[in-house]
C-alpha cells in the first residue's frame, strides 16, 4: 500500500432522491469531525458547496449514492484535481470499492494515508453544427449517437483522423471509456476493459446488416461521429438529458486533459473481484448489469 498524505479537508455529498444517503453522508462528515478534520456535507446539487469545491477548498470529496452519483461528482471534480472517495449505496456500483457497511472500518486507512490514487482516462465531446460548436461535454463513460422516439435506425459513419472506419446502419454508436465498458456499451455487447486502459471504445447498437463488432482505438486518435437521418436523432453524454441532432452534425470525440482519480484501499484486482460477484448476483443473464 502506498502511504499518501492524508486529506484535511473533506467535502461530503449525497444524492437528494436517497435518502439514506444524505442521512449516511452525515454520519461520515460527524465521524470525520471528531477526528479533527475540516468538513462539509450537503446534497450533490448544492450550488453553495459546489462553489466551494471549486475554489479549491476541499481535498477529497466523498460520494454517497450509486454510479450516476459517481459520474456526477466526477464532472465536477475531474477538471479540478480533486480525487473522489465512493461509499456506494446502490445496487451493483462499479465505479464503487467502499460498500455503505464498511466505511467506518476503512476511515482509519484513509485517516492515516493507507490509500492509493486510481487515475481513469475521460474523453471530450464536441458537437459540431454546419461547422459552429454547438456543446462541448467532459465525458466518464460514454458518448452515445442515436435515434430518437422513432422506432427506425440512423445511418452512422465513423471516422479515426479523417479516415472513414467504417458505416453503420444501427439504433446507434457508442464511444466509450474504460470506465464506460461496464455501463451502456456492455449491454450492447461491448467488452469489458480494465479501469486503467486508455483507449476508445467504438460500439455499434443494434447494426442492422452492419459491422457488428465493438473495436478499441488509441487513446491519441480524434473520431467523428456523423449522423445521416430523415427522422429525430440525438447526442446523450453519460445517460444524461439527450441532445437533438440534425442529418450530417458531427460529433468529434477525443481524450480529455483531464482524468478523474478515485481512491483505492484494496489492491487493484478490486475491480475484478467486483466484476464477479456482480455478474454472479444476475440470475437471469449472468451479466454485470
Amino acid at each position: 500500500m502506498v502511504h499518501l498524505s492524508p486529506p484535511q479537508s473533506i467535502a461530503v455529498v449525497a444524492l437528494p432522491s436517497l435518502p439514506e444517503a444524505v442521512t449516511e453522508a452525515q454520519e461520515v462528515l460527524d465521524f470525520l469531525t471528531q477526528q479533527g478534520l475540516h468538513g462539509a456535507c450537503g446534497l450533490l446539487f448544492d450550488e453553495g458547496l459546489r462553489k466551494r469545491i471549486q475554489a479549491g477548498e476541499f481535498q477529497l470529496l466523498i460520494v454517497l449514492g450509486g454510479d450516476g452519483t459517481m459520474l456526477r461528482a466526477g464532472h465536477l471534480c475531474a477538471p479540478l484535481g480533486v480525487p473522489i472517495m465512493g461509499i456506494n449505496m446502490g445496487r451493483f456500483g462499479f465505479l464503487y470499492e467502499v460498500q455503505r457497511k464498511e466505511w467506518r472500518g476503512i476511515m482509519p486507512l484513509l485517516l492515516k494515508g493507507d490509500f492509493w490514487i486510481e487515475k481513469r482516462m475521460l474523453l471530450k465531446a464536441t458537437l459540431w453544427h454546419a461547422d459552429q460548436v454547438h456543446g462541448e461535454w467532459e465525458v466518464v463513460n460514454d458518448v452515445v449517437v442515436a435515434r430518437g422516439l422513432v422506432v427506425r435506425p440512423v445511418e452512422l459513419s465513423a471516422y479515426v483522423d479523417g479516415y472513414l472506419l467504417a458505416s453503420y446502419v444501427a439504433d446507434g454508436l457508442i464511444a466509450s471509456t474504460a470506465t464506460g465498458s461496464t455501463a451502456y456499451a456492455l449491454a450492447a455487447g461491448g467488452p469489458i476493459l480494465p479501469p486503467e486502459i486508455r483507449n476508445i471504445l467504438i460500439v455499434p447498437v443494434a447494426p442492422h446488416l452492419s459491422v457488428d463488432r465493438a473495436i478499441v482505438l488509441a487513446e491519441g486518435v480524434s473520431v467523428s461521429i456523423v449522423v445521416h437521418t430523415q427522422h429525430e436523432a440525438v447526442l446523450s453524454i453519460d445517460g444524461q438529458e439527450p441532445v437533438a441532432i440534425a442529418s450530417n452534425d458531427r460529433v468529434q470525440v477525443t481524450a480529455s486533459d483531464h482524468s478523474l482519480s478515485f481512491v483505492r484501499f484494496q489492491d487493484p484486482g478490486y475491480f475484478y473481484r467486483n466484476l464477479v460477484s456482480y455478474m454472479e448476483k444476475n440470475p437471469l443473464t449472468g451479466s454485470s448489469r
